[in-house]
């Protein structure tokens, strides 16, 4: 009895160990996983939600030749905008780019591809690719530039383009909460490309604020299972940098008050 005791400990010990999805830092998070030529999907709108200490630790990795799926590029020097300036990003699937004057410089200078894609199209790539559909068509991009080369198909005398959906490598993901399942909230505008770039990734790894035990989040809290989750980096005080900080010109109280 007390081997059979000793065994189902050690078994134990070991199922907790592979189920663990926590690691102490980005860098240990990415190591095994990011190579040249990665499909990297990351989270973010603008420099809202954006995993901060998972694009260091990538800079950091000095992999190159990476194709990221991102709804923008971040702005120069931060974000995103930190692997345009090493020169890590070979091509970007992106619907906005405005705020990126490296991003600007190395397209019209032919040293960056851009696959320019609507943003509902972009969300709708990423979502189905999480639900295993591989294509669907749309009427967004019809007769423009965003048809060329794509299948046109007639539904109820409408044309639709097919758009293939995005699976990527690896996800990047930022949320605000997990529990050490991987279970996740995300807190207000973060909640914007981060669950669909969760669910697509073959590997997702979620830098959070906090971990939490198990059955602290309630059931209704939680936007995205822990299913879609395989690794979990704590930053807790991340930078939150403001992409454009605007704030009300001072009014005159003629009451005093």
């Amino acid at each position: 009895m007390a081997l059979l005791c000793g065994r189902f400990t050690a078994l134990q010990g070991q199922l907790e160990t592979l189920l663990n999805k926590i690691f102490p830092s980005a860098e240990a998070a990415i190591q095994d996983v990011v190579k040249d030529g990665l499909l990297l999907a990351v989270g973010g709108f603008g420099l809202c939600g954006i995993p901060e200490a998972l694009i260091e630790a990538l800079k950091q990795s000095q992999v190159k030749n990476l194709t990221v799926i991102s709804n923008n590029a971040g702005v120069d020097g931060f974000g995103l905008g930190k692997l345009l300036e090493t020169r890590q990003i070979k091509k970007m699937i992106s619907s906005y780019v405005g705020e990126n004057k490296e991003f600007e410089r190395q397209y019209l200078a032919g040293e960056l591809e851009l696959e320019f894609t609507p943003q509902g199209t972009l969300a709708e790539k990423l979502r189905a690719g999480g639900a295993g559909i591989p294509a669907f068509f749309t009427k967004t991009g019809v007769g423009t530039l965003v048809a060329e080369g794509k299948e046109v198909r007639e539904f109820d005398g409408e044309n639709y383009i097919m758009e293939r959906s995005l699976i990527p490598d690896v996800s990047f993901v930022k949320a605000h909460t997990a529990d050490k399942s991987g279970n996740l909230r995300f807190r207000l505008t973060a909640r914007n490309f981060n669950p669909a770039v969760a669910m697509a990734g073959k590997l997702c790894i979620v830098e959070v604020e906090e971990i939490v035990e198990l059955g602290e989040l309630a059931p209704d809290d939680i936007h995205l299972a822990g299913i879609y989750v395989h690794r979990i980096v704590l930053n807790a005080n991340p930078e939150k940098r403001i992409e454009k900080r605007t704030v009300s010109a001072p009014t005159s109280n003629p009451t005093g008050a």
